[in-house]
């Protein structure tokens, strides 16, 4: 049988021809034509090829997997990875990718043509169904033409995914802000509007944490996102990079937490928001190996490498500091991509420390699974706060998410401005924070998940909107209304410590333009006030309202507008067909437009 016949197979024959070899029946189609290709060729025994699992072929590397050099025959289970060269470094991939590019194709040309044709076939033929569903288990529609190029894998390994982050170590997007961006294989990651908001931080761990051992892992920082002349331009470093360790209820500003263990791409280590000199700065195609160390009386040393090097122990810590959490591997980026090493087959980058192993190799009972976000829109709920600014409704919404069970994203321009961890002016941050939060909350409403939105909402039409856009999830509407003394007091102590005043005209604006929520709605599942009763509120919102008309000054009227004079136009306007009346008589069809018409070319248009 030639190359191209085992191409043109689907994937239960295939699956049936190895059987009747003893061979694997399982994994995807190009990794299933490779093993069915090399029995062939060798002509051995279904036992000897098991031993020998070399795809003799290299047209069918495995999708979503990254060739780093061109000489590699990858096997069934292998992930290319980068060779070692005389100096022991790995060699970074020319021009690495960004995520977009993390996705190389899996054919030749001749592969390519002859996938596209067995696709087009399958949706022209009367077999789809069977055969899809073989695939996929499930009718999925036509294909794009962007996505008939990928040949079947490519949809075969899109279905798999979905369930690979429930056993195997990757970077999930539900471990992250939502403005960061993970590659479909869980490998890669980036911030997802580094274009647009360069000055932002995005933030994921991985899937699976520790509690014990000798773990590490690595990562690669794949290339800046930003050029060289943008930098200068701006006067400061437009990309960084951080790697470490976190626990899974912190803040995805890695470094920024107590406990929160990070080494910065310049030469920083960080915990706490405090920066100590430590190792050295890393670039493009640089490595860095992160590694912890449980020691059997609870003490916990945190070290690094760089491209294979020790730099020494970064972070001692003791018992009281992690409380018994587990320690999730966690990056934090900015205007730049990079690549871990999951494969677990694969061998390490740089060989780590003498009996510590790599996170992905760790059997499931040595790691401890991260609670993800529900999937599914009924399961998911947002929670709109309202309230005058001051009032403390991101107060709550954190005391909220630290003591609640269930999993939040918190979306609002505070939130958004502490991700701007360094660089830039107030304005500028001020500005990109407002326009990424109008994109986020858009992007929530479609992607499932548990969010809070911190922000004033104080207007009916915002609230209407917001809500609009989450149909199908829970939600809850929560008003912080405190007594005027509170609410004062608040507001002094916020505008103290952040060290902006709001000016006395624009918060009277807002009290006599503010409007509270009402029980019934049918775009509110659920009204709750934390303050005061609803009715309290009610009564003191109107006490702001009066006192903002009294001290507000007058609006004034503008000028009436001066009654506009039509200029008489050449040809009078046409009606619309339908609205054109005709009448049939003994002249035959009289059309009352062109009596209009010639009326007015006759210049007793105006009598009419």
């Amino acid at each position: 049988m030639k190359l191209t016949d085992i191409k043109r197979l689907k994937v239960a024959e295939l699956r049936s021809r190895l059987k009747e070899l003893n061979l694997d029946c399982m994994g995807l189609k190009a990794e299933l034509v490779g093993r069915l290709w090399s029995a062939l060729e060798a002509g051995q025994s279904g036992k000897d090829v098991e031993e020998n699992p070399k795809v003799q072929n290299d047209n069918f590397t495995a999708p979503f997997t990254e060739t780093v050099h061109a000489s590699p025959t990858p096997t069934e289970t292998e992930v290319s990875a980068p060779e070692d060269t005389d100096a022991g470094r790995p060699t970074p991939q020319q021009g690495s990718e960004v995520i977009s590019e993390c996705l190389p194709e899996s054919q030749d040309e001749e592969g390519e043509a002859d996938d596209r044709g067995d696709d087009r076939g399958d949706k022209r033929g009367d077999d789809r169904g069977d055969d899809r569903g073989d695939d996929r288990g499930d009718e999925r529609g036509a294909q794009s033409p962007e996505e008939g190029r990928r040949g079947r894998a490519f949809y075969e390994f899109k279905e798999e995914i979905r369930y690979k982050s429930l056993t195997f170590v990757v970077v999930c997007s539900d471990m992250g802000h939502l403005h960061f961006e993970a590659s479909p294989d869980g490998s890669c990651g980036q911030p997802r509007f580094w274009e647009r908001f360069p000055l932002l931080w995005s933030g994921c761990r991985l899937t699976h944490g520790v509690l014990q051992g000798r773990v590490g892992f690595e990562v690669r920082l794949e290339r800046k996102l930003l050029t060289t002349e943008l930098e200068k331009h701006a006067g400061m470093d437009l990309y960084g990079l951080r790697v470490g360790w976190s626990l899974a209820n912190g803040s995805l500003l890695l470094g920024e937490d107590e406990a929160s263990f990070a080494y910065d791409g310049r030469g920083k280590k960080v915990s706490g928001g405090k920066e100590e000199d430590f190792g050295e700065q890393f670039s493009e195609g640089d490595i860095i190996g992160c590694y912890a160390l449980f020691s059997t009386d609870g003490a916990i040393e945190l070290s690094f490498h760089k491209n294979g090097r020790s730099l020494g122990v970064a972070f001692c810590l003791g018992v009281s500091v992690l409380l018994g959490g587990a320690l999730f591997p966690h990056i934090l980026c900015k205007s730049c991509s990079f690549r871990l090493n999951l494969d677990p087959t694969a061998p390490p980058w740089y060989p780590g420390p003498p009996g510590f192993t790599p996170l992905v190799a760790l059997s499931a009972e040595h790691r401890v699974r991260a609670t993800l976000a529900p999937t599914v829109r009924a399961q998911c709920e947002v929670l709109l706060m309202v309230g005058l600014p001051g009032s403390g409704k991101s107060c709550w919404a954190r005391s909220h998410m630290k003591h609640h069970p269930k999993k939040y994203s918190l979306l609002g321009t505070e939130e958004l401005l502490a991700c701007m961890i360094s660089g830039g002016q107030k304005d500028s941050k001020l500005q990109q924070a407002s326009q990424c939060l109008t994109e986020l909350i858009k992007m929530a409403a479609q992607t499932p998940g548990n969010y809070i939105l911190d922000q004033c909402n104080i207007l009916f039409s915002a609230r209407r909107h917001k809500l609009q856009l989450f149909a199908g999830f829970r939600r809850r509407v929560l008003v912080v209304f405190p007594s005027a003394e509170e609410w004062r007091r608040r507001l002094c102590q916020q505008q103290t410590s952040d060290g902006e005043q709001i000016p006395d005209t624009s918060l009277l604006k807002l009290q006599a333009s503010c409007s509270l929520p009402e029980q019934h709605s049918e775009l509110v599942d659920e009204l709750l006030y934390v303050e005061l009763p609803q009715d309290q509120a009610q009564t003191l919102l109107q006490k702001y309202k009066e006192e903002a008309h009294r001290l507000l000054p007058p609006i004034t009227k503008q000028e009436k507008k001066k009654p506009r004079l039509h200029k008489r136009r050449p040809y009078p306007p046409s009606p619309p067909p339908s609205h054109r009346i005709q009448w049939t008589g003994h002249y035959g069809e009289y059309n009352i437009y062109n009596h209009l018409f010639s009326t007015y070319t006759s210049g007793r248009y105006d009598s009419v």
